[in-house]
């Protein structure tokens, strides 16, 4: 089944034409209101440098699915 979906207001304006595989293997600065201080700092904190490592991030996983449990009670 076919997914389609507006990235304009995810990424940034120079990464908007970009593929979903593109925009995985993109910077993490990419993503909408993420700076490149910030993306530095994850960087060096957690080794995470494009999308796709932030994502796969086990921490961040963790993170989300605490949430997703505390939000379905």
């Amino acid at each position: 089944m076919p997914v389609t979906a507006n990235l304009a207001k995810l990424v940034d304006k120079d990464y908007q034409d970009k593929s979903v595989a593109e925009l995985v293997d993109a910077p993490v600065a990419a993503l909408a209101g993420v700076s490149e201080r910030a993306a530095t700092h994850l960087k060096e904190a957690l080794g995470i440098k494009t999308i796709g490592d932030l994502g796969r991030s086990q921490y961040f996983r963790t993170a989300s699915a605490l949430v997703a449990l505390a939000d379905d009670k």
